[in-house]
């Protein structure tokens, strides 16, 4: 055999074999999509950790909100890293991470277990999110942009409907869904090494674990306008997580698991569903048009809790979750298209920040006044009228702009 024909046999093997761009841009809508699944996934089994180990009302919110907060403390810390270190190294550390995350719910035996879990749950989520959504961005920017507002909704109403079908038909309610998904996140670990890095290391890593929040000067105005929406949003999204469960159980009269991860699903799946619906409009027409949507939906919610109205706590549920899902996307779509490459993962963590604030502080504040004598009915009645607010000044802010462009 000549050495011209040894050589063609060798050169392909010494070469890693790395997936193809689509691939790549599935695998990353496939992490978004999982880790936010995480998320939700004890959302239907918060009833039965406080049966088995006797916690309060308020311990529930604090679970929901300390996640929150880690997901915070790492965007402002590690939100920018992967612009500097790359995608991939900063994905693997954190799939494995959030596999080990679901290693801990599903031995956890008390309440100490489960606040670690969310706190490391947060920490993984928060290193990976904005890597995951700048590195859609460096794969094909139009569908990257559709895709940060989707996968996030889709994974959360996939992670609360899995997480109660299994509670509810399947053997180790508390057990099988974490173990699903730790199998999943490794998997993804493996991929992400198979996948192509897309975007060039530079100097400056370490520098960039500093908290800070950093927002080009030329895009300091769409994340004002962006803001009200992504506050109302994620304020709807806190109120569902962690005021829906006991709020569904009061209006249907049900104590099945299922009913409060059907709420989730219905919620953030009519989002996902709005999102890819009006992909086409303009994104300051979808910003507005989820606003109406939100106001109208969460009111009817009230009104169906307030007279235990099922079929209409469902409609509102839709309505708000549309409302959602499009004033997240027009959020997004008014600030992601307009940023450099190397400014997309710190100005991802900005947006995200904003969001997990406005989900996890309301939830908390809401989980005490259940406690402290306002209870359910009145906190839930309290919470929805301010995220309508929310959302009016969200609509005021894009009615504005568009009053101002028209002019212009």
């Amino acid at each position: 055999m000549s050495s011209s024909s040894i050589s063609s046999l060798v050169v392909p093997l010494s070469r890693p074999w790395r997936l193809s761009r689509p691939a790549s841009f599935a695998l990353l809508a496939s992490i978004v999509l999982f880790f936010l699944a995480g998320s939700s996934a004890p959302t239907p089994l918060y009833a039965i950790y406080q049966a088995a180990w006797g916690f309060s009302p308020v311990t529930v919110t604090v679970i929901f909100g300390i996640y929150a907060v880690a997901v915070l403390a790492t965007l402002l810390t590690f939100g920018s890293l992967s612009d500097y270190v790359g995608r991939r190294p900063v994905l693997i550390v954190a799939t494995l991470l959030q596999a080990g995350t679901m290693i801990i719910f599903a031995t956890a035996q008390g309440l100490t277990a489960l606040l670690v879990a969310r706190v490391l749950q947060g920490l993984s989520t928060g290193a990976a999110i904005s890597a995951i959504g700048a590195g859609l961005l460096d794969l094909d920017r139009a569908r990257g942009t559709v895709a940060n507002s989707v996968a996030p909704m889709a994974g959360t109403a996939t992670g609360g409907l899995l997480s109660a079908l299994m509670v509810q038909y399947l053997p180790a309610p508390t057990h099988l869904v974490y173990l699903v998904l730790a199998a999943i996140f490794v998997l993804q670990a493996v991929g992400v090494a198979l996948m192509p890095e897309s975007t060039a290391p530079r100097p400056g890593a370490l520098a960039s674990i500093r908290p800070r929040l950093r927002v080009p000067a030329e895009l300091r105005a769409s994340v004002l306008l962006a803001a009200p929406a992504l506050v109302a949003t994620w304020a709807l999204a806190g109120f569902y997580g962690s005021l829906g469960p006991a709020l569904v159980r009061r209006t249907l009269g049900s104590s099945s698991v299922l009913m409060g991860g059907l709420t989730l699903f219905i919620l953030a799946g009519s989002g996902a569903l709005t999102v890819l619906l009006l992909r086409g409009w303009a994104a300051l027409r979808i910003m507005n048009s989820g606003a109406v949507a939100l106001i109208v939906g969460v009111g009817l919610t009230l009104v169906a809790a307030a007279h235990g109205t099922a079929s209409l706590f469902f409609v509102g549920a839709v309505l708000a979750g549309a409302g959602f899902g499009a004033g997240f996307q027009g959020a997004i779509r008014t600030v992601l298209p307009r940023t450099a490459a190397a400014d997309r993962a710190g100005v991802l963590s900005v947006l995200y920040v904003i969001s997990y604030l406005a989900m996890g502080v309301p939830a908390v504040l809401g989980g005490l006044r259940v406690v402290h004598g306002h209870g359910l009915l009145a906190t839930s009645r309290e919470y929805g009228e301010a995220v309508m607010v929310l959302g009016a000044l969200a609509l005021a802010g894009g009615l504005s702009r568009a009053r101002r462009r028209a002019i212009a």
